[in-house]
């Protein structure tokens, strides 16, 4: 989803015309709220009147079952989670808004095209974006709970078990408090070490601008 955020940021950076219409249109999902856009892609998965079968079947391809397929259920939960990139599309797109003109008026000078830019100047500018958005995006891969709580309810055979919804099941339907506070823990832990590790290896490839920022 990183990729694809930071792809549409930088086509919604271009001037176009009607460029606030785009602009609005891909941010609209993620005002959609979060139990709301569960119960849409419910019925979009639906293997037998859903709109992605409908489409398939049209185009003359084969339907699938989707959520209710042991393996295909990640991967659809997968495709579902794209349609929510708007905040990290914003972000990145706040990112690209800042990286100085001149910088790409230094490049075309010495001949550089469009490859050259994005790669000597926009990529190794927004790094400190980038770096945001993975942390945060890495964070909240770990609290995945609204797709198996409405939609799955951790099946089918658990393949859509994820540790928060686990977590809640232990606490609230097993009353295995103590043990499910024994989760909380350990996922807060996994959550700072894999935090540590990321900002140890940003050091590596994260640019800042000013000297001494780091």
């Amino acid at each position: 989803m990183l990729i694809v955020s930071f792809a549409v940021a930088m086509l919604l950076n271009q001037k176009v015309r009607g460029l606030p219409v785009w602009r609005t249109i891909f941010y609209l999902p993620t005002l959609v709220p979060a139990i709301a856009n569960v119960v849409l892609w419910i019925w979009i998965f639906n293997p037998d009147f859903g709109l992605l079968n409908s489409l398939l079947r049209q185009a003359g391809l084969p339907a699938g079952q989707w959520i209710y397929d042991e393996s295909m259920a990640i991967p659809s939960l997968i495709v579902m989670s794209t349609w929510g990139f708007g905040n990290t599309m914003v972000i990145f797109l706040a990112g690209l808004q800042g990286v100085p003109r001149h910088l790409y008026e230094a490049v075309s000078i010495d001949g550089g095209g469009a490859w050259r830019r994005f790669w000597h100047v926009t990529l190794p500018m927004m790094t400190p974006t980038i770096f945001y958005n993975l942390v945060v995006g890495v964070v909240g891969t770990f609290q995945v709970f609204n797709q198996a709580y409405v939609m799955t309810e951790g099946g089918p055979n658990n393949a859509t078990l994820f540790y928060v919804y686990y977590l809640f099941r232990m606490a609230f339907r097993e009353s295995e408090m103590g043990y499910a506070s024994a989760l909380a823990w350990v996922l807060f832990m996994i959550i700072v070490v894999i935090t540590f590790l990321l900002f140890r290896n940003a050091r590596r490839w994260v640019y800042y601008e000013m000297a001494g920022a780091r």
